[in-house]
């Protein structure tokens, strides 16, 4: 079977109890700042290096849809040098199990810990990589949101060179004891994500889009073994979702609500700081006016050809006026909005990719 129909398919199943629908509640991503590294980051699921003591924790992680606090605890640490990424997640979980062992099976079919990464902020071309506490992999590469019905996902992409362990703190797939949880240490190459061969794409004092997931199942225990919970009927209990920065729906594929991760120049232990920038926030207004038009598809069977027709309310930042031009064309229809802040012209286009110049 085609990996991409057949994928979908397991998606769909996983979001069906809420589609594609987006919060009414206003969605703010959070941010963070990692600072540069200059010592050589062991991998190894023990966060004993120096520099980590240095690094700060996280938020913890609220429910997806950002209502509710999780049952347990997880937070996460990030640092960067010239050649990785870094990622050192602490995740409180009492039963620690996994049984997935394949790379590049359905790994959220177990706890896992999960990484999203858009370089660019474009909603395009982003990758993902999960992984469980038998530090098995399932990494992948996504042209467009899966909203987007064209698009291709790339199960056969690896990270090349991806360095990754776990530790656990008690005894994995024992139903005997109780855990504390487990650690995920993650070096992800710069390389593994250009976008052609001589490019420096290291974001030194620049941000990427990132977030992190965290899948969590109700268990039972048979025949000593853990295994996900069924109702009565046998059907698996929905799994609860955990996340960095909150998406506000159930579905980790709206990279326009990911958190901002900024790459300081600065080494850890100095401080810097990081504002969303303007423009940036001009995006949100825009993927709201993208969600209204693709609504209004819905309703009518046909685009707006006007902005009156999607909404009544003026478009502002900072009380001012963002001024969108709607724009149809053979080919669908873009909103365009010239920045007032650096001049900048931000396109967002029918499917959903956002363009500057």
């Amino acid at each position: 079977m085609d990996f991409k129909i057949w994928f979908l398919g397991i998606l769909i199943g996983c979001f069906s109890s809420i589609g594609c629908a987006q919060s009414k509640t206003e969605i703010v991503p959070r941010s963070y700042v990692a600072y540069k590294t200059l010592e050589e980051i062991k991998i190894d699921g023990d966060d004993s290096d120096h520099s980590w003591s240095n690094a700060h924790w996280s938020e913890a992680f609220i429910d997806i849809e950002g209502i509710k606090t999780p049952t347990y605890n997880t937070k996460v640490k990030m640092l960067w040098d010239e050649t990785y990424f870094y990622i050192l997640a602490k995740l409180e979980e009492p039963h620690v199990w996994a049984n997935l062992k394949q790379r590049d099976t359905i790994i959220f079919y177990n706890n896992d810990f999960e990484v999203f990464i858009d370089p660019d902020s474009d909603t395009f071309n982003y990758y993902e990589l999960e992984l469980n506490a038998l530090n098995t992999i399932w990494d992948l590469f996504v042209s467009k949101p899966y909203r987007e019905t064209d698009g291709v996902v790339l199960n056969d992409w690896d990270i090349n060179g991806l360095k990754s362990a776990v530790k656990v703190n008690g005894t994995i797939n024992d139903p005997k004891d109780i855990d504390k949880g487990w650690i995920v240490e993650l070096a992800l190459p710069w390389s593994a994500y250009k976008t052609s061969y001589f490019e420096d794409n290291v974001p030194k004092d620049k941000f990427w889009r990132v977030n992190f997931s965290r899948v969590n199942w109700d268990y039972d225990i048979v025949e000593g073994k853990y295994s996900r919970k069924k109702d009565d009927n046998g059907k698996f209990l929905h799994e609860y979702n955990w996340v960095w920065s909150p998406q506000g729906v159930i579905n980790m594929h709206l990279p326009e609500n990911w958190g901002y991760v900024y790459f300081s120049s600065k080494t850890v232990g100095d401080t810097d700081n990081f504002d969303i920038p303007n423009d940036e926030k001009i995006k949100w207004k825009m993927y709201q006016l993208y969600r209204l038009q693709k609504d209004y598809f819905k309703k009518n069977n046909k685009w707006a050809t006007s902005l009156n027709e999607l909404t009544k309310h003026k478009v502002e930042l900072k009380n001012m006026s963002l001024n969108p031009q709607l724009e149809n064309h053979s080919t669908g229809w873009s909103i365009t909005i010239i920045s007032p802040f650096s001049d900048k012209q931000l396109i967002i286009e029918q499917d959903g990719n956002f363009i500057t110049k």
